[in-house]
């Protein structure tokens, strides 16, 4: 399952909503306008995806400009995944 998938289903489960992954495309808007994120919600989807991924989001990182559209908290979670990974130097050998 991808990256984007996984995102979809969390917020699917952190609003309880009653459709499928497939149903939500990917400039779907997270705004009220959308899926209708509020504060709460919000939350929800930030504890969601800390379970679902492996990691910790900080308060910092918590922008407007990350909950725009799924594709935008998609990109969020690949850069939180890619920062996670062990970094090989070069020149070492394990």
């Amino acid at each position: 399952m991808d990256q984007e998938q996984r995102v979809k289903e969390v917020i699917i489960r952190a609003l309880e909503l009653s459709i499928e992954p497939d149903d939500l495309d990917t400039d779907t808007s997270l705004a009220e306008d959308g899926i209708g994120l509020d504060s709460v919600s919000t939350l929800e989807v930030v504890v969601g995806l800390e379970e679902a991924f492996g990691f910790e989001i900080e308060d910092e990182e918590l922008t407007e400009d990350i909950f725009v559209s799924i594709h935008s908290l998609t990109d969020f979670v690949g850069n939180k995944l890619a920062q996670k990974q062990p970094r090989i130097e070069q020149g070492s050998v394990a």
